[in-house]
């Protein structure tokens, strides 16, 4: 996993060199310092301080890995031991924040690429928020009510001692919805006898928590790629959209791009995909994942204009506009490609790093829109900024003021990644644009506060 030939500054490629050599076994980790890396030579040519300061070599290291034992007892009485972790980033710009993912696949390698991502994701945002990430190798698919509220006490009872509203504001991610954050909230009030509204994100509305935020990420997502769309003449009305999973962020990337006139023709799950060219039914698929919480084979069986591709590549339908919303590298250089000779003009993450190295190359050869998605895809995190907003003010806010103030967030985000691109000579690579407007943004700040 080397970096780009074309790479020459001595800061980055020993910067690149010392997280290989100190974080030898967490491939994601390296894929996703890879990344922001490989765009941000041209900064330090400009900005020599950030090498003197050994900025790079600091933004890649972790200020806190909290890594803690999880026990709790299911239903029937067995005692069961998971791993918690909770990685807090950088704080150079604010409280770290970042969401907690339960899935058997979390270990401290996967939440530190989550966490550094996220550093430049919040950068982005305009907002005073640093970066971090957290979660558990527990699954919650299949267990009980009871036995997700057991664990979530026991997570938290250890993880509390290290957040706060000022410290540390976790929200939820895969496997932690309202219910988690929920139960979690209700064992940090009852350790800390304090009602601190501002400690997490994505909570119920009726105490706290924020219209809109459900919908936020994927609306976000539509709205980033409509507004780039627009910076080159084109629209998303009228085109044929294909999205990948059939999440949350799935689900209302479907909706909000339904809702602005394009046509979302197929989605899937890990058994396969749908395609229903009469364009998806939203409200059924609502129905089928998120009531039901059935397989997305299901849609096809109630929605005759549909059909069930099972095991197959969602990539395969030919489409204009591609939003990979399921996970990490999930499309290669072999879908990207397909998706270029079937006509795609733009890509936009909605998942945390789905397009892997070689496919994003094989875009931008192409001349594809590519959008990634820690600028896509980070109307969650903006939405949780703006509940956090919401809970200093003890106040809430319509879905109307809520989904404007997103809107605009997300758009401050495309422009400051467009001009940052034009600003280094790269117009339309939203790439480098994205890396270096969020990293010079982190710089500005570690530099200005010293080294800590």
């Amino acid at each position: 996993m080397p970096l780009s030939a074309d790479v020459h500054h001595p800061g980055v490629r020993s910067a690149f060199e010392h997280v290989v050599r100190r974080n030898p076994d967490e491939p994601e980790f390296q894929q996703a310092v890879l990344e922001v890396l490989d765009t941000l030579s041209p900064a330090l040519v400009k900005h020599p301080e950030y090498d003197e300061q050994r900025i790079l070599e600091r933004v890649c290291e972790p200020e806190r890995q909290i890594i803690f034992r999880v026990p709790w007892r299911d239903d029937q009485g067995r005692v069961h031991v998971n791993r918690g972790f909770r990685v807090e980033f950088n704080g150079a710009l604010g409280p770290y924040k970042g969401g907690l993912r339960f899935h058997p696949s979390v270990n401290l390698g996967v939440i530190k690429f989550l966490g550094f991502e996220q550093i430049f994701k919040n950068a982005l945002t305009g907002m005073n928020i640093g970066g971090g990430k957290g979660g558990s190798d527990f699954d919650p698919k299949g267990r009980s009510d009871t036995e997700i509220e057991r664990f979530c006490q026991s997570f938290m009872t250890e993880l509390h001692r290290h957040l706060g509203e000022h410290t540390d504001v976790p929200a939820g991610d895969i496997g932690v919805g309202a219910r988690e954050i929920g139960y979690m909230f209700g064992q940090y009030r009852r350790l800390t006898n304090r009602w601190e509204a501002g400690v997490l994100t994505g909570k119920g509305l009726e105490w706290g928590g924020s219209l809109v935020r459900t919908e936020a990420t994927g609306y976000g997502l539509v709205m980033f790629t409509r507004r780039m769309l627009e910076n080159v003449g084109k629209d998303l009305d009228g085109k044929r959209v294909v999205v990948s999973g059939s999440g949350n962020v799935a689900i209302y990337a479907v909706e909000k791009a339904q809702q602005l006139g394009a046509t979302v023709v197929a989605c899937s799950d890990s058994g396969g995909y749908i395609v229903d060219e009469a364009g998806l039914d939203v409200a059924l698929l609502k129905q089928v994942k998120e009531v039901e919480r059935a397989r997305i084979s299901t849609y096809a069986e109630q929605r005759p204009s549909a059909r069930f591709v099972p095991g197959g590549d969602v990539w395969e339908v030919p489409c204009e506009i591609a939003l990979p919303c399921a996970t990490q590298n999930e499309l290669d250089a072999d879908a990207a490609s397909r998706l270029v000779r079937n006509g795609v003009i733009a890509v936009a993450e909605g998942a945390n790093m789905p397009t892997t190295p070689k496919a994003v190359k094989v875009l931008r050869e192409a001349g594809v829109l590519f959008a990634p998605g820690k600028a896509a895809n980070a109307g969650g995190v903006a939405t949780s900024g703006l509940e956090m907003q919401q809970n200093s003010l003890r106040t809430s806010w319509t879905f109307e003021q809520t989904e404007a103030a997103l809107a605009g967030v997300m758009a401050d985000i495309h422009d400051r990644c467009r001009d940052a691109a034009e600003r280094y000579d790269a117009p339309g690579d939203y790439v480098l644009g994205a890396n270096v407007a969020g990293f010079e943004r982190v710089a500005g700040a570690m530099l200005a506060q010293g080294l800590i």
